[in-house]
């Protein structure tokens, strides 16, 4: 793995910057720069024709009052793969009168951003190009609150997936939903048309909040109470004609399955909603543990190996 030490000084802290494009048979980066705490890793692959960038975080995890903020372009019929190494830790909200970012406090003025972790991904693919973001998934600590945005801007023909998933916490510390906030916006536009928008927001309810003076309901169901027996969730967004084969096997998939009367929550569920007359494909996935879902993803993707190669989808879900 090489790590590619391109920083310009103008980037703002936690911003990144990625561009990429095929130059004969092989994938190039004019622009491949980040500063802390987001740092972005290229591996040298057999394949030229597909480049790989690991988005990492210094120390393992986001803290409280990170914000990163990453844009990519993928042009001339590259193909880019944006992967992580191991789950995206989010760990819990601080006290306000604390720092509330490593690189020093913010000038924002609403306390409540101040304190949140954010991500922010924009990205633009130009015709015949690709972009399969399929990252670990994101664990929240604890009391954590997290926010990501991440929005795709498609050229017509161009491919893309969008794999965004989560999973209960520490189950091993005894920490299952006990996280205070995931809030998710997935966008995907073609051609400057917004062809789809999956927005989730995950909160634990407040019993009794004497900030603001109010008083949920003593039937207000917990996160734990809405959300269990799964403790992982997914949400895989499709589009382009890179992902046919993808598509084609989920649909086989769909009209094989039978309904059933089952005494037992099943191990996977997950089902399909075409978008925009089928130009694009939702789907959802749940989970009993995380190894569940994504032994799920990892077969139901399967067919990007004869996109990527067999070794580099290989190390998407290693």
């Amino acid at each position: 793995m090489v790590v590619v030490p391109t920083v310009e000084n103008h980037i703002a802290a936690g911003h990144g910057r990625i561009t990429c494009s095929l130059n004969g048979v092989s994938v190039v980066f004019s622009e491949l720069s980040s500063t802390y705490p987001l740092k972005l890793l290229s591996p040298r692959l057999a394949h030229s024709d597909v480049a790989i960038v690991y988005v990492m975080n210094y120390g393992g995890g986001l803290v409280c009052g990170d914000r990163i903020k990453l844009q990519v372009q993928a042009e001339g019929g590259s193909k880019l793969l944006l992967l992580s190494q191991g789950s995206t830790k989010v760990f819990k909200v601080r006290s306000p009168n604390r720092a509330s970012t490593r690189f020093g406090n913010s000038t924002d003025d609403n306390p409540l951003e101040n304190n949140a972790t954010t991500q922010l991904l924009d990205v633009h693919v130009a015709p015949t190009s690709a972009v399969f973001l399929l990252p670990d998934p994101v664990t929240c600590f604890r009391s954590a609150s997290y926010t990501q945005v991440q929005r795709f801007h498609l050229s017509k023909g161009a491919s893309m997936v969008l794999l965004d998933w989560f999973t209960s916490g520490r189950k091993s510390l005894g920490e299952e939903w006990e996280f205070s906030r995931y809030f998710s916006v997935n966008e995907v536009n073609v051609d400057g048309r917004r062809i789809a928008k999956d927005v989730m927001l995950l909160e634990e309810p407040l019993h009794d909040d004497t900030v603001v003076g109010t008083h949920w309901p003593k039937s207000r169901r917990s996160l734990s109470d809405r959300l269990k027996p799964y403790s992982c969730y997914a949400t895989l967004i499709v589009c382009g004609p890179l992902v046919h084969g993808v598509v084609a096997q989920l649909e086989d998939k769909l009209r094989s399955l039978t309904v059933l009367v089952m005494v037992a929550p099943p191990r996977v569920l997950w089902g399909m909603t075409p978008v925009d007359d089928g130009n694009i494909f939702v789907i959802r996935v749940a989970g009993l543990e995380t190894e569940d879902v994504k032994d799920w993803l990892r077969e139901s993707l399967r067919p990007l190996e004869e996109v990527v190669g067999i070794d580099t989808y290989r190390k998407a879900f290693s």
